[in-house]
């Protein structure tokens, strides 16, 4: 009980300083070097695109990485800082080296150190490390094959169909993210899971709550009332797969759950916890890297016509490399942490057993040294080693290839059935970890 307390209370200061950032008005200063901006500071995730990526690239051009001291949180010890990983060259190295730059001590989705059973509850695989990591990986790669994936490929291309044909009958206006974007990989992973269509709204509802928790629109002013949201979406996703997970042991079916539940690799099977918590990770991670990637997908090919032109002239050639380069610069997961086992030298720079990196894709997918003329969308830029899926190494992203399915035939469909659609002006998600498109009006 006095366990539970904390975590309720480590949960409520978190989400309360937050809500006080997102509904205090400031005025921002302009970004003309390192000093007019912190990273740690969640009014810097309120400023236009255009002045995070000035500041991201006056950190690049800086010899080190710069250090950030960590947000103060009542109810838990200070943490020491971090060094903010802004590089291409120095996040591939980090996620090379997972025994020294590690996952799961307090937790890879979050800069502050969250107790363990909450990190796990909203995180899964992704705050975990070896032996433990490697073990949940490889039962679940089991059941998540290529068969497996293949079985639904079809899926997707009916979906996209389907989705296109209400594009069509309810008309220019709509608001592109929920109508179109999000639907696709909603119905994707729940199909996969076994979960009924009657439940694709309460999925989509309770994964927008649990990545939009300080952008005011999926939480409430109240302080305990956001708390209890928060901890009652992430409780709610469990108990609906658990639920379906008993039924699958008895009764197994062709969809994912009942691969999970009866995947046994050298004698070990996942726990209902563990299948809960790993639904969360797919559901949340599936649903909101591929809907972004979708949104913003459709953003830039309205602000570069001639990539869309470019595109149009043959579907099938350039959507591998269209795919790619949206994820690029979508780069739908701003950042992951990770803490140091042991002292390291990275790239002329001594970090010590215990410090903090915080390596920020969105940054190093437009690193200037690995990219030429990061900021220009090509859809044919050769060689494009992005790192939107995550970097090379054990935590890469497990569902990309199902993502880049998802995304390419979406566009397939719009650009073959809706070529000329455009995108309006975007609504940003309010948060330092997703970046993520609420609303964005199309017009066809």
């Amino acid at each position: 009980m006095e366990h539970a307390s904390g975590r309720t209370l480590y949960v409520r200061t978190v989400v309360m300083r937050m809500w006080r950032m997102s509904v205090i008005p400031h005025q921002h200063r302009p970004i003309t070097s390192i000093d007019d901006f912190d990273l740690s500071d969640h009014e810097f995730w309120q400023r236009p695109m255009a002045e995070r990526e000035r500041a991201f690239a006056l950190l690049r051009a800086k010899g080190k990485p710069v250090f950030y001291e960590e947000p103060d949180v009542s109810y838990i010890e200070k943490g020491p800082g971090y060094h903010a990983i802004v590089k291409h060259v120095d996040l591939l190295e980090i996620s090379r080296n997972p025994e020294i730059f590690c996952s799961g001590r307090g937790g890879a989705t979050n800069i502050e150190d969250m107790p363990a059973e909450l990190a796990e509850y909203f995180g899964s695989m992704i705050n975990m490390d070896d032996p433990r990591h490697a073990r949940l990986r490889r039962i679940v790669s089991r059941a998540f094959t290529p068969r497996m994936i293949k079985q639904f490929e079809a899926g997707v291309e009916i979906a996209a169909a389907r989705i296109v044909d209400d594009l069509l009958e309810a008309g220019p206006g709509v608001d592109f993210v929920p109508h179109v974007a999000a639907r696709l990989p909603v119905k994707i992973i729940c199909d996969m899971m076994g979960i009924p269509a009657s439940e694709y709204g309460f999925v989509y509802d309770r994964s927008n709550i649990v990545l939009g928790g300080f952008d005011p629109e999926f939480g409430l002013t109240d302080e305990g009332a956001m708390v209890a949201k928060l901890l009652t979406a992430g409780r709610e996703l469990q108990q609906l797969v658990q639920g379906l997970a008993v039924k699958r042991i008895e009764n197994p079916t062709d969809d994912l759950i009942s691969a999970l539940v009866n995947a046994n690799v050298d004698g070990e099977r996942l726990t209902n916890q563990e299948i809960g918590s790993f639904f969360i990770l797919l559901v949340v991670a599936g649903n909101e890297t591929t809907r972004n990637a979708i949104s913003y997908g459709l953003r830039l090919l309205t602000l570069h016509p001639d990539q869309r032109r470019l595109w149009l002239r043959d579907l099938q050639e350039h959507a591998p490399g269209a795919v790619e380069e949206i994820v690029r610069l979508a780069s739908p997961v701003n950042y992951m942490r990770r803490k140091l086992t042991r002292d390291y030298e990275l790239n002329g720079t001594r970090y010590r057993e215990g410090e903090k990196v915080v390596l920020f894709y969105w940054s190093a997918n437009r690193d200037e040294a690995a990219f030429d003329e990061p900021q220009r969308f090509d859809i044919t830029r050769r060689p494009n080693p992005h790192v939107g899926f995550g970097g090379p190494g054990p935590h890469f992203c497990l569902g990309a290839h199902l993502a880049r399915r998802e995304i390419s035939v979406m566009f397939r469909e719009l650009l073959t059935r809706v070529p000329h659609i455009e995108a309006g002006e975007p609504e940003q998600l309010f948060s330092s970890f997703i970046n993520g498109i609420k609303h964005m009006e199309c017009r066809f």
